[in-house]
């Protein structure tokens, strides 16, 4: 039975999709996918995310954002970029951004400013955050909390964090993404024990297309080896069930009625 499902993050502007982003949109549509959320990582991006998202009305959405690795070119026409693009009614969220003093690409100066930055733009556009962080937990946690009465809402996408962390978002009323990370025994195990805690309504899945494919027995059938499609979906939806008390049908419906109620997919 094919169960309605929303991937909020999805790097379809990747060159990966390049030669058959037709037939990508095509097999997660077999596999129920009913909405993809194209994540912007820079002005570029996500000014190409919301053009593909034009050209799909109602399946394809977008954000508008810069990425941590990429703070360092934050510039004094990036915030009047994102924001133009902001106001772009297929824009449904600000970011990928966030903090990542995991691989500092951008120094923590610069993360932190390009990170105000984009709250600032999210609290005046009355648009909710589309977040990454990695490896600065209390850092992020610190400067949401500071704006949090302003923020609309915001979501962790890719959570790979412990449980302390993700209760301690949760107690900011942050959302939880969940992507294929959880079907890693070598990497994403350990979300398996708190998985089931996250309060179903805070819950949203994810694939992160093309990175993090799924380590599933049998291997999903993709068109590459070396790349993650959302067509995948299922199996973050498959791996999160085995860990929870609702039915599969149960966390699709709930998983999707979250993030048509964030990124207000019905507006």
């Amino acid at each position: 039975m094919q169960l309605p499902l929303i991937d909020i993050g999805a790097n379809l502007t990747n060159k990966a999709f390049r030669d058959d982003l037709e037939e990508v949109l095509q097999r997660a549509s077999e596999q129920g996918v009913q909405h993809i959320v194209i994540t912007g990582t820079c002005v570029k991006s996500s000014a190409e995310a919301t053009q593909l998202a034009e050209q799909y009305p109602g399946l394809l959405y977008a954000t508008a954002g810069i990425h941590p690795h990429d703070a360092k070119d934050f510039s004094s026409s990036s915030r009047p970029d994102i924001l133009a693009l902001s106001q772009h009614p297929s824009v449904k969220a600000i970011g990928e951004c966030g903090l990542d003093f995991n691989r500092m690409f951008s120094s923590k100066e610069q993360q932190i400013a390009a990170f105000e930055q984009q709250i600032e733009i999210a609290i005046e556009q009355q648009l909710p955050l589309f977040l990454h962080e990695r490896d600065a937990h209390k850092e992020q946690w610190e400067i949401i909390a500071s704006y949090r009465d302003q923020i609309p809402a915001a979501v962790i996408h890719c959570f790979t964090g412990d449980k302390r962390e993700a209760f301690r978002y949760l107690d900011l009323d942050l959302y939880i993404g969940i992507t294929g990370w959880i079907c890693d025994e070598r990497r994403g195990h350990h979300l398996h024990n708190f998985v089931g805690d996250i309060p179903l309504n805070r819950l949203m899945i994810e694939t992160d297309a093309p990175y993090l494919i799924p380590r599933v027995k049998p291997k999903p059938k993709l068109a590459s080896s070396r790349r993650n499609e959302p067509c995948t979906l299922p199996y973050v939806l498959q791996e999160i069930s085995r860990h929870r008390r609702e039915s599969l049908e149960q966390i699709a419906q709930a998983t999707s009625n979250n993030a048509i109620r964030f990124f207000a997919l019905n507006d």
